[in-house]
C-alpha cells in the first residue's frame, strides 16, 4: 500500500472515491497518494482531485469525471441541473499540473538543493464513462485517458505516462519524492503559537465581550445616580472610562457635559490619563485623577502619609470649603468614580458639592467591595440605583476558578481557557526568593518581560522600593504602563491593574489587616498565566477553598 495523504480522505462524489481505493490498492509501497490537494497561484485556485507521487517514474496530476461525463465533436459536457454544461478536464489537470511544478521548484528546499526538474503528467479518469480503445483527442490521446475499462491497470497506466511524456525531464528518485511531498504537504514548515500570541486572541475575546457589556451604559442613560458593582475581571473600569467619553461628547445625540474621572490609586490614574490623552479633545473629561489630585487642582495641598486625620478629615473638610466657592464653569455636571469603595464618606460632600446641580448633577459609582483593603468605608449622601456586573471577562476561567470563593457575588466566568494556575509552596520568610526564580521561568517560557509582574501581599520587593526611590510614585506607576520590564509591586497598589502573567508572592503570615481582602487582589489581577508562591496554612487563614484550589494545582 503506498503512503495516503491523508489517510482517510472524505471525497464529495463516489468516483474519486472508487479512483482512490483502485490506486490505495494497486500502487507500490513508495509511491505516495495525495487527496484533494488545493493549490493557489497568482493566476487563480488549482484543485487536483489525486496527485500520485512515484520515484523513478515521477509526479502525475488526476482529475476523475464521473457519470454525468460526455463528449460530442471533441467537446466535453457534463448534466448539471437537467442541462448540459461545457467542461474541460484536459486543461484543468494540465493546468493543475503546471501549478504544482511551479509551487515545487518555486520553494527554497527544491531550488536550494539544486535539483534539476523531473518528470510531471497529467491524466483524465472516467471510472463509470466507456470510451472505447479508439478514442483519441487533439490534447488528449487514449493513453492520457483512463475509463472504466482501464481500472483493473490504472497505477500502471498512470506509471506509463510521465515515462513517455517528459524524455526531457529526468525521473525522481526517493529523496525527490520525498521533498514533493513535503512542499505538497507543508510539512516542516510551522508556526507554533507563542504564550503571547494566546493571551492576545484570549485579550480580542475579553474586549469584545466588554464592548457588548457597555449596552449596560444604554440602559442607565436616563438615570442620573448609579452603583455599578462588580468582582474582579467584570469590565468595571473599561465601562467607567466609556461612561465618562460618552459623557462627555454628547453620546447619541445626549447634551456634552464637564465630567471628572475620579480613582482612588495613583496607578489606576496614570492609565486613565494615557488612554484620555489619545481620545480627540470634545471627548476628553475636563478632570482625569485622583481624589487628592483634584483636590491639589482646588488648591488644597497633600498631607503626610502618616497622618490619617488629614486625609480623612482635614483634606475634604478644606475641599468641601473650595467647592463652594467654585464658579459655574468649574463645576462638573457629572462625576464618574472607579475604585469608589476606597473613598472614605467625607469625601463624598466634596463632590456633591462640586457639582453645576447638586440635586440632579451625575453620580456614577463604579465599586468592588472585596477590592476594598482600607479602614474607609462610604457612601455618597445621595440614593444610588444599584446595578451588578455578574460576568468575569478579563480572567482565564482557570485564574478565576481559584479566586470566585473571595468575590462578593457569584460570578459566570465568560474568560477563555487559559494555563492551569500553578501554585509553589514555600515558608513565607522565603517566598520572595523563590518567586524571584518563579519570575524567569515565565521569561523562559516566551513571556515579554513587560507582559509580567511580581506582585507581593507583605513587604515591598526591593526594586520596587528602588524603582520609588529613584523615580518617585508617579515615574514609578509609569513603569508599569510602559510595558517594558518586569513590574514589581505590592497588591494595595494594583486594584485596577492587569498584567498577563503574574507572580503573586505571598510573603507574610496572613493576620495582617484585610488579608482575604489583599488575597482577592492578588490573585485577579493576572488575565493569564498565574504563579503563585506562599504557604497553604497562610492562604488557608483567607479561605479554605483557595487554599484547596491551590493545593490541587501545585
Amino acid at each position: 500500500m503506498p503512503r495516503l495523504i491523508p489517510d482517510d480522505p472524505r471525497f464529495t462524489t463516489t468516483s474519486e472515491q472508487v479512483v482512490w481505493e483502485r490506486l490505495r490498492d494497486s500502487l507500490r509501497p513508495q509511491d505516495a497518494l495525495i487527496a484533494n490537494l488545493r493549490l493557489t497561484d497568482t493566476r487563480k485556485d488549482h484543485e487536483a482531485d489525486l496527485v500520485v507521487v512515484m520515484p523513478d517514474v515521477g509526479v502525475v496530476a488526476v482529475e476523475v469525471k464521473g457519470t454525468g461525463v460526455r463528449i460530442d465533436d471533441g467537446q466535453w459536457t457534463i448534466r448539471r441541473h437537467g442541462k448540459r454544461v461545457p467542461i474541460d478536464p484536459v486543461g484543468q489537470a494540465r493546468d493543475t499540473r503546471y501549478a504544482i511544478r511551479q509551487y515545487i521548484e518555486s520553494d527554497r528546499r527544491w531550488a536550494d538543493s539544486s535539483r534539476s526538474k523531473v518528470r510531471f503528467a497529467h491524466a483524465v479518469v472516467t471510472p463509470f464513462v466507456g470510451l472505447g480503445v479508439d478514442f483519441d483527442l487533439p490534447d488528449c490521446p487514449r493513453w492520457m485517458i483512463h475509463d472504466r475499462d482501464d481500472l483493473d491497470d490504472l497505477a500502471a497506466r498512470l506509471a506509463d505516462i510521465p515515462l513517455g511524456f517528459e524524455t526531457h525531464c529526468r525521473v525522481p528518485t526517493e529523496d525527490d519524492c520525498e521533498v514533493v511531498v513535503d512542499i505538497l504537504t507543508a510539512r516542516g514548515t510551522s508556526a507554533v503559537p507563542t504564550v503571547a500570541d494566546e493571551a492576545d486572541e484570549r485579550e480580542a475575546r475579553a474586549d469584545r465581550l466588554t464592548q457588548e457589556q457597555s449596552l449596560v451604559l444604554d440602559v442607565t442613560r436616563l438615570l442620573r445616580r448609579v452603583e455599578i458593582r462588580g468582582g474582579a475581571g467584570s469590565g468595571k473600569t473599561v465601562l467607567a472610562l466609556t461612561q465618562a467619553k460618552q459623557l462627555t461628547a454628547g453620546h447619541r445625540g445626549r447634551t456634552a457635559e464637564r465630567v471628572a474621572l475620579l480613582c482612588y490609586s495613583i496607578g489606576l490614574a496614570t492609565w486613565f490619563k494615557r488612554e484620555v490623552a489619545s481620545w480627540p479633545h470634545r471627548q476628553r473629561p475636563a478632570f482625569v485623577g485622583t481624589f487628592e489630585e483634584l483636590g491639589n487642582r482646588w488648591g488644597v495641598p497633600s498631607g503626610s502619609r502618616e497622618d490619617p486625620a488629614y486625609w480623612e478629615e482635614t483634606m475634604p473638610r478644606l475641599m468641601a470649603e473650595r467647592a463652594a466657592e467654585l464658579p459655574p464653569g468649574e463645576r462638573f455636571d457629572s462625576f464618574v468614580v472607579d475604585e469608589a469603595q476606597d473613598f472614605a464618606e467625607s469625601w463624598w460632600q466634596p463632590l456633591v458639592g462640586a457639582l453645576t446641580d447638586e440635586t440632579e448633577g451625575g453620580l456614577f459609582l463604579y465599586s468592588d467591595e472585596n477590592q476594598r483593603i482600607f479602614h474607609r468605608f462610604g457612601r455618597p449622601p445621595v440614593p444610588l440605583v444599584p446595578l451588578v456586573l455578574d460576568h468575569n471577562l478579563r480572567n482565564t476561567k482557570q485564574i478565576a476558578e481559584v479566586f470566585r470563593p473571595l468575590a462578593p457575588l457569584r460570578m459566570r466566568l465568560e474568560g477563555g481557557d487559559g494555563p492551569a494556575v500553578v501554585f509553589v509552596q514555600s515558608p513565607s520568610t522565603a517566598a520572595l526568593d523563590v518567586a524571584d526564580d518563579q519570575v524567569d521561568i515565565l521569561l523562559d517560557e516566551g513571556w515579554d518581560p513587560g507582559h509580567v509582574a511580581l506582585l507581593t501581599t507583605g513587604r515591598r520587593h526591593p526594586v520596587q522600593i528602588e524603582r520609588q526611590d529613584e523615580l518617585g510614585q508617579r515615574g514609578y506607576w509609569d513603569t508599569f504602563w510602559d510595558n517594558e520590564d518586569v513590574f514589581y509591586g505590592h497588591v494595595l497598589g494594583a486594584k485596577g491593574m492587569e498584567r498577563r502573567a503574574v507572580v503573586l508572592c505571598i510573603n507574610e503570615s496572613g493576620h495582617t489587616d484585610r488579608f482575604r481582602e489583599r488575597l482577592y487582589v492578588g490573585l485577579s489581577r493576572a488575565t493569564d498565566r498565574l504563579v503563585v508562591v506562599g504557604d497553604l496554612e497562610v492562604i488557608a487563614r483567607a479561605g479554605e477553598q483557595v487554599a484547596r484550589a491551590l493545593e490541587g494545582s501545585g
